[in-house]
């Protein structure tokens, strides 16, 4: 896919990034990322989550959840067992406990990808070994061991930026340039998990929108998306509800999916080949639409001025609107 247009001159509205390993192998599924947009579903085992506030904390919800989701269009789901915000440390049975019997049930029921949100070692291992594919770690490797574990199993890694140790607050963050430094953090991150054996056809980045960083340096990261897909790896774009939509919009999380599906867009049109979302449907018809102007999806069927005559609308199409 070229990144300019020929007509007058004129850049193409989008970055293709100068991905280092655009195809990766996910178990038994294959993601080409340099002509596709993954959707990645979030499913969180907790009884305070972000977002549905407990709703899929039993073990049937979570996994009724995530195969609804792959059902609505989902590439991949995302399980996790602990929230980001600070609050008290769990432990890694505990963790595990949660986060496992949903692996294993949805790795038995659908070949979609599956990543476990955690930032424990054990917990990793445990899932891995239980059918995920993927661990995101929303810590940026605060353990270094979690490479380590990834690296042993052959599973891919999620490196994703913030400041503050786990579950801990961190006050008022300050960046001079938030974007060169989340890309510098990065490139540290990247270069500690190839050190302890993660290869590079394993490695995806997150700037983390709104990790330890405020609605400002958050529409920053957005605006400036290709400056963090320019490091050469699959990257995620994290933005789904996010504090820094409502305070854009003045809207509380249940309003936010407009915002949402824009900041998803914003962001694939900046380089971003997977995009994390709770709204799965309407994320899903977002991305592919997306992935057809950009000229890498056929569309479904092709009846609009294609013959001789057009066929006359069905009647409810019609209808003047009353002015």
């Amino acid at each position: 896919m070229r990144t300019s247009s020929t007509t007058m001159g004129n850049a193409a509205p989008f970055y293709t990034p100068p991905l280092l390993h655009p195809v990766h192998h996910f178990g038994p599924r294959t993601i080409d990322f340099s002509r596709q947009v993954a959707l990645m579903a979030i499913v969180n085992r907790t009884p305070d989550s972000f977002y549905d506030g407990g709703s899929t904390f039993a073990l049937d919800a979570a996994v009724a959840a995530s195969l609804a989701a792959v059902e609505n269009g989902a590439d991949w789901v995302d399980i996790g067992g602990v929230p980001f915000a600070p609050g008290p440390a769990i432990g890694a049975e505990a963790e595990g406990d949660r986060v496992v019997p949903v692996i294993a049930a949805v790795a038995g029921a659908s070949d979609v990808i599956i990543s476990v949100d955690t930032f424990l070692p054990e917990v990793a291992a445990r899932s891995i070994a239980a059918g995920a594919n993927v661990i995101n770690d929303t810590t940026g490797l605060s353990n270094p061991d979690i490479a380590r574990v990834v690296a042993e199993y052959g599973a891919h890694l999620v490196i994703t930026h913030s400041l503050a140790a786990p579950r801990t607050v961190y006050p008022r963050p300050h960046y001079d340039d938030v974007v060169t430094e989340v890309a510098a953090f990065l490139s540290e991150k990247v270069e500690l998990a190839l050190s302890l054996g993660v290869p590079a056809e394993k490695i995806i980045i997150d700037p983390g929108h709104d990790l330890n960083k405020n609605t400002l340096h958050t529409l920053e990261i957005t605006r400036r998306f290709n400056e963090i897909a320019a490091l050469g790896f699959p990257t995620l774009a994290a933005v789904s509800n996010k504090d820094f939509i409502g305070e854009t919009l003045n809207q509380t999380k249940s309003e936010r999916l407009e915002g949402s599906i824009a900041s998803g867009v914003i962001c694939i049109l900046g380089g971003a080949r997977i995009l994390r979302m709770h709204n799965v449907a309407a994320s899903s018809s977002a991305i592919r639409m997306t992935e057809a102007v950009m000229g890498w999806r056929s569309p479904a069927y092709l009846k609009h001025n294609m013959g001789q005559i057009n066929e006359p609308a069905h009647a409810e199409h019609t209808t003047p609107h009353s002015n």
